[in-house]
Parts: C-alpha cells; structure tokens; sequence
C-alpha cells in the first residue's frame, strides 16, 4: 500500500489542497488575506489559495511527526527574521494560523486531540493515503527512484 512516506511532498501537498477545498468545513477566515504568516516575514503570502496549502501541509506534517501542538507548529512554520545590520534571529511563525488550521482540520474528522498534541484519525489516514496511491504514478513519473513502490 502507497502512503505519504512513498510520495514527495511537494506533489501530495499540491493535491491535498486541492482536495480540501472541496470540504466546507475547510475555509479560510475573513483576515486570512490580510496577515503575514509570522513576525519575520515582511508581506502576505502571494497564492490566494495559501490557506488550503498550509492546512494540507499541516496534515501531512502531523501524519508524518504527530502527535503534535500549535507550538511545535509554530517552530515549523517560523523563519529568519531581518533586523538590518543586525544579525538575524529565529521566531516562531503565527500561532493563530496554525490553531485555526488544526481546529478546522479537527472539525473534519482528519485529526483528533491526544496527549501531547493532536493526531491523524482514522479517516484522516485513510484520507492521505488515497490521495498517495491515487498520484503514485505521477510520482513515479517525476522520480523514477519510486518504482519500486
């Protein structure tokens, strides 16, 4: 069986996002098109669809390194911040992005609250790994070392 660990994340991400639009309990908030995405970036983020890109991202991070909290997320998505002549300095990403994501995805059954964080549900497994195997031969395609699978 094809899982997210067979396929890179780049194309599964894509797809899922894809896939998540299509679920109404996946929407972004009225200010999704306004914020930065953390203290050490400058500007919105580009791609009108980002919202649905981040929530796959965060599935499939979960998936890979649950169970995980919004401050484990909050390092994840952080970055350099430029302090001009200074030297740069780590910060975390938004916190509220990422609670809001994990809630969303919560509400939709694709994780659920466990100790130390949330984890991929059972249908939220099931979720990710269709999409694996659906998009295998594409994969295979752009990465030939995947055949094997």
């Amino acid at each position: 069986m094809t899982t997210v660990f067979d396929i890179p994340a780049d194309l599964l991400i894509a797809k899922v996002a894809d896939e998540l639009k299509n679920e109404s309990v996946i929407k972004a908030p009225e200010w999704a098109e306004y914020v930065k995405t953390g203290v050490h970036k400058e500007m919105p983020p580009e791609n009108p669809d980002w919202w649905y890109v981040r929530s796959a991202a965060v599935l499939r991070r979960i998936y890979v390194d649950g169970p995980i909290g919004v401050e484990r997320m909050r390092s994840v998505y952080g970055g350099l911040q430029d302090r001009g002549s200074k030297p740069s300095h780590f910060r975390k990403g938004s916190g509220s992005i990422a609670r809001k994501v994990m809630q969303q995805l919560e509400e939709a059954g694709y994780l659920e609250k466990v100790t130390g964080g949330r984890s991929v549900s059972a249908k939220g497994r099931k979720f990710l790994d269709n999409i694996a195997y659906s998009i295998k031969d594409q994969a295979v395609e752009t990465a030939p070392g995947l055949a094997k699978y």
